[in-house]
């Protein structure tokens, strides 16, 4: 991180063990993304209430690259701070390790690539019968499917030249396609 963490108290007194846990809760972080060039925490008192307990928020903002910036705020009622105020930094930093590895995946372009599912061509379609063939892009086999074996009602959709992603299986008379999923319309002529 280029720039050291920074832990904010706001209607709370400043404390050594709240900056230890941040400082812990930012290193976990530097796991997931070697990119983050700032990280903040700031700890408010919401309000007070002797009844009820008071109700804290914690936000913590993260800077990556190219102005990127990610934040998440959680709040709650709090009456022990010794054992509820942990739990709560704990839903902010979970929170935004979410949105951080899932900047990074977008980054990287791995997000919903579905790796290991083989995609395919449909080659021939038999509408009024309810099934087709895709051939497939990586090994050239043909795979029969049955409209049945199309996600989302989309047989109807289908046609010679569209993309489509599946699971294959051996059936009893060869190769045959489930979970098919059309992906793109056929490039057009």
């Amino acid at each position: 991180m280029q720039v050291a963490p920074e832990v904010i108290f706001k209607g709370v007194d400043r404390s050594a063990w709240v900056e230890n846990y941040v400082a812990e809760r930012v290193e976990h972080l530097e796991k997931f993304s070697r990119e983050i060039t700032r990280c903040r925490g700031t700890l408010t008192r919401e309000q007070s209430s002797h009844r009820k307990g008071n109700r804290y928020s914690v936000m913590v903002e993260v800077r990556m690259p190219k102005q990127h910036d990610l934040a998440v705020r959680k709040q709650k009622q709090i009456r022990d701070m010794d054992t509820q105020l942990p739990a709560i930094i704990n839903e902010a930093f979970g929170a935004i390790e979410t949105q951080l590895k899932r900047t990074v995946a977008r980054r990287r372009h791995d997000e919903k690539l579905h790796e290991g599912q083989p995609h395919g061509m449909v080659e021939k379609i038999f509408a009024d019968q309810g099934y087709g063939f895709i051939r497939g892009l990586e090994d050239d086999r043909q795979f029969y499917f049955h409209a049945n074996s199309v996600l989302h009602d989309g047989f109807a959709r289908l046609t010679v030249g569209a993309e489509v992603r599946f699971a294959a299986e051996e059936g009893e008379q060869g190769p045959q396609a489930a979970s098919v999923q059309f992906v793109a319309k056929p490039p057009s002529a």
